[in-house]
């Protein structure tokens, strides 16, 4: 009986693994491709045969046509792969950190400060969330080109200063979690709330805010319907609009396109590894894993 039950957890814990192990194929398989593409000489990047591995070696001229080109300006500035990665951290550096603060800000107002009308606003927040953003897509650029916002970078820039709503909802749940003596002690101690809330609070919530901060930056990294909107200048050009024009300047060139390709993923897998601990640490406190 111990035997057979023992038996039928050991064929659950293979399954498991097994459906695992597929899913990081179907995940890295993907990436294993546009790496080992970029590595390949033209001929055998644009054999329709695909290969495992580069078996006429190991080429960088993808690489070089990219940085290279886009260091000597030897590339259409449109397809520009530098110049896309650049505009796309200093257009969406400032508005995820400036927004990250304000939604934490409401967040903590939400969660630790007793006033009318505050579940209300809170259910009014949910609610836009529920609203499909394809919807307000038109009405939205209509108002931008009414104002003279559109061929520039603001449409981009100015909503999200504001924060988002699923920021604050992440936020709020993470200060309900926090005890309330603990802000009482601060405020005899002469604090105000939002000395609470500069002193107190969000030196306590850097684990939450670290991944708030990865996963608006990400979104807003991989963006490319609103910069395709807005962004009508070949030198406001974002990452991904850069990359687009590339494939048409380089066609059928697939080691060149896809040497864009990695050099893109580059800034993201270097952000997660240097905060990966406090990303998975912020969703594990939030959602109630112990580590």
């Amino acid at each position: 009986m111990i035997k057979s039950k023992m038996r039928t957890e050991k064929q659950k814990l293979t399954l498991t693994y097994l459906i695992l192990l597929i899913f990081v194929l179907v995940v890295v398989i993907p990436f294993y491709i546009i790496l080992i593409t970029s590595v390949k000489n033209n001929a055998e990047s644009s054999n329709p045969v695909f290969t495992w591995w580069p078996k006429m070696g190991f080429h960088f001229g993808g690489y070089q046509k990219i940085l290279i080109a886009d260091v000597t300006g030897g590339v259409d500035t449109g397809s520009s792969i530098l110049r896309g990665l650049i505009n796309t951290i200093w257009i969406n550096l400032i508005p995820t950190i400036v927004g990250l603060f304000m939604a934490t800000m409401s967040a903590y107002a939400l969660a630790k400060i007793k006033f009318k009308g505050a579940n209300f606003i809170f259910s009014t927040l949910l609610l836009t969330m529920m609203i499909p953003s394809i919807i307000t897509l038109t009405p939205s650029y209509l108002l931008y080109d009414l104002i003279g916002w559109t061929r520039t970078p603001l449409p981009l820039m100015v909503p999200g200063l504001f924060g988002g709503a699923a920021c604050v909802f992440f936020m709020r749940q993470y200060f309900r979690g926090m005890p309330d003596e603990l802000i009482d002690a601060a405020k005899i101690d002469g604090l105000g709330n939002f000395g609470v809330f500069i002193r107190i609070m969000l030196p306590l919530a850097k684990p939450a805010l670290i991944s708030q901060f990865m996963i608006i930056f990400i979104g807003r990294y991989n963006d490319y319907t609103g910069p395709l909107l807005y962004l009508t200048g070949t030198d406001l050009y974002t990452l991904q609009i850069a990359l687009r024009a590339n494939m048409g300047t380089y066609v059928n060139d697939w080691q060149t396109v896809m040497s864009g390709a990695v050099i893109s993923i580059l800034p993201l897998l270097v952000i997660y590894f240097f905060l990966q601990k406090y990303f998975i640490k912020g969703i594990a406190i939030n959602s109630g894993i112990k580590r």
